[in-house]
């Protein structure tokens, strides 16, 4: 598992290879990932947008970006934890994510928090820095 703390929100991911939906002859490897999102601060927070890098191991880049997560726009009180899964395809058998979150607070600070680095590795190569 991949843990960051950022203003008093911890974000933890731990990423899975899905072999069944995954086809090495095609180049297509995907992942899952579950995030979960901790309000450990005084104050709600709300989650108002993302942003996401993936990178495959051949270097190519994409970049995704929008409103909430999963659909939703969650308040966090304190001492609660948001949890999804999502996923991620790459073309390469390995790859790396990270990214950010914007949060609110009450009365509208908004507030920018780390999703930390995490790798993509598939069984069918040997695990590398990516």
């Amino acid at each position: 598992m991949y843990e960051c703390t950022t203003k008093n929100v911890t974000v933890r991911v731990e990423p899975e290879f899905l072999r069944e939906q995954s086809s090495p002859a095609d180049h297509r490897y995907i992942w899952a990932y579950t995030v979960e999102i901790e309000n450990q601060g005084t104050a709600n927070v709300q989650v108002m947008e993302r942003v996401w890098q993936i990178a495959d191991r051949n270097g190519q880049v994409c970049t995704v970006r929008g409103e909430g997560i999963v659909g939703e726009k969650p308040v966090l009180r304190p001492g609660e934890v948001f949890r999804y899964t999502s996923g991620a395809p790459l073309s390469a058998p390995s790859g790396v994510m990270l990214g950010s979150y914007q949060l609110e607070k009450e009365g509208g600070e908004r507030f920018d928090i780390a999703i930390p680095a995490f790798s993509l590795d598939s069984p069918f190569e040997a695990r590398a820095i990516n």
